[in-house]
């Protein structure tokens, strides 16, 4: 695998399904993942932190998992909320193909695991939860909140989880410092992750 990245467009490792069972939105489930997308042997412990952290998402309009990997949080939206459509975003094509098949599987017709450049230019998000992709490196990572954290709609929040030792708490500063429109706090710290909450004031 060397040179094989969760955060590849094409993962260049041969594929190797599997199905795990994990609970998601107060459900057991079995779900697909494959080698060459982020964590593909369990949840992992930063989407865990996540999800028990983060307040229920709103019922309806646009929501964005942002990083999607095999799914975990975009499944939990559409779960929590049925009628809201979920954006699942990535580079990863394998992922892209693994969250499809996940919602599918699970009878979720409201989400849409698609790349970045696929999100249409003028949907704002009622909500952003992410696990972003902290090993891509800090100038890619901010391009990608640049980019995001502002197609949220006023008054809504997004929710990041960032391991502590891999720069939690200089990200934070970063948002707050450096992103007009936003405020951050941090809204939870568990297992040596924080959670972010960044709200645009609009």
């Amino acid at each position: 695998m060397s040179g094989d990245h969760y955060f590849s467009a094409q993962p260049g490792s041969e594929l190797r399904a599997k199905t795990i069972r994990v609970v998601l939105a107060g459900r057991e489930l079995e779900l697909a993942t494959a080698s060459g997308v982020f964590s593909p042997d369990r949840l992992d412990a930063g989407t865990s932190v996540l999800l028990d952290a983060v307040p229920a998402p709103p019922p309806g309009g646009h929501l964005l998992d942002l990083g999607c990997g095999w799914g975990p949080i975009a499944l939990s939206l559409a779960l929590d909320a049925p009628h809201a459509t979920v954006w699942a975003v990535d580079v990863n094509e394998r992922s892209l193909e693994l969250t499809r098949r996940n919602a599918a599987d699970l009878g979720l017709e409201n989400v849409n695991a698609v790349l970045p450049e696929d999100v249409p230019e003028e949907i704002e998000f009622a909500t952003i939860w992410s696990n972003p992709p902290i090993r891509v490196g800090k100038a890619v990572l901010h391009d990608m909140l640049r980019l995001w954290l502002p197609r949220l709609a006023a008054g809504s929040d997004a929710w990041l989880v960032v391991q502590k030792n891999l720069g939690a708490d200089s990200l934070q500063r970063w948002l707050d410092g450096d992103l007009p429109g936003h405020a951050v706090i941090r809204a939870d710290t568990a297992r040596g992750y924080r959670v972010l909450r960044v709200r645009h004031r609009g």
